[in-house]
């Protein structure tokens, strides 16, 4: 079964075990539901004022009101293309991948020893952890960049415990 978060390479007898995967997406906490009903609370209230005033002889202004109506709609839109960005992060005992793919469908990918990879960090005294940077071979991305605060140290730490599981090395358990 699976979830559709994982990354399949190569032949599944022989692909590696993941130690750690994670899919990083921007957080967006309107949906489709709440903006239909944001949009239909905007727009009659928008046509409610214009018509009071068009009444009133005012019926330029009726105009206005509805291209208000159309600028909050685009900006919803053009905020919700963004939201389809996402980050993913895998690490196995051989190389910890990152996959970097934009609103608009282009994709990066990076890909490191986890033996030679270092995590750094940036941190504000008042803000908390700011920037998260994977560092190698003289190569630096900053990663988790849709992340709070919070959720980037506790990201921070899952990956720093995955890197360390890494190398390690896999583990031999001759009853399984």
């Amino acid at each position: 079964m699976s979830t559709g978060n994982e990354i399949e390479r190569g032949d599944p007898d022989q692909r590696e075990v993941q130690i750690f995967s994670a899919l990083l997406t921007p957080h967006r906490s309107l949906n489709r539901t709440g903006f239909l009903a944001v949009m239909l609370f905007l727009s009659v209230v928008s046509f409610a004022t214009g018509l009071a005033f068009l009444l009133k002889g005012a019926w330029p202004v009726l105009g206005f009101f509805g291209l208000d109506v159309l600028v909050v709609w685009w900006a919803f839109k053009a905020n919700f293309r963004t939201a389809r960005a996402r980050e993913e992060i895998t690490v196995t005992t051989s190389e910890l991948r990152v996959r970097r793919i934009s609103h608009r469908g282009q994709v990066a990918e990076w890909t490191f020893n986890p033996l030679w990879v270092r995590l750094d960090m940036e941190v504000d005294e008042d803000f908390g952890i700011e920037h998260l940077y994977l560092i190698s071979r003289g190569r630096q991305i900053q990663i988790a960049r849709f992340l709070g605060p919070e959720e980037k140290a506790s990201f921070y730490k899952g990956l720093v415990e995955a890197l360390n599981a890494a190398k390690r090395g896999p583990t031999y358990n001759p009853i399984s």
